[in-house]
């Protein structure tokens, strides 16, 4: 069940085509498939448009952990995003060391809060790419 930000969050976006006032930045709805549950889960995420599809980055707001979501796909990779007004299926992975920091270096600069979420933790914040199933 999402928590009431993300419940208002998913409603807005849904109600207007896929934008949401002040968020400050893009943002998709990914649907993920539980790693123990099963169930399906609903989580707005900030993405940034890649050569392969998407990336999406697992900063948890610089908590200590990964997000649920990010064990969710890593569990179960194939999953949908809203984009838009589009859904999408898209197929999840975890981007290695050398694809992840150009796409880490440049979110960081376009969105400043990132930086700030890396300097809160210890761990290395994933960067995942979702790309379209064929």
């Amino acid at each position: 069940m999402p928590s009431d930000w993300n419940a208002k969050v998913i409603d807005e976006f849904r109600a207007n085509g896929g934008t949401v006032a002040n968020f400050g930045g893009p943002l998709l709805l990914l649907h993920t498939t539980g790693a123990k549950t099963g169930r399906e889960h609903v989580t707005p995420v900030m993405y940034r448009k890649v050569s392969s599809g998407y990336a999406v980055f697992a900063s948890f707001a610089g908590q200590p952990r990964n997000p649920a979501w990010y064990h969710n796909l890593v569990a179960h990779p194939d999953v949908e995003a809203e984009i838009g007004t589009q859904t999408m299926r898209l197929r999840a992975r975890v981007a290695d060391a050398a694809e992840r920091e150009p796409i880490w270096t440049a979110h960081k600069a376009e969105f400043p809060g990132f930086q700030d979420y890396e300097l809160k933790t210890t761990r290395e914040i994933p960067v995942v790419i979702l790309e379209t199933v064929s």
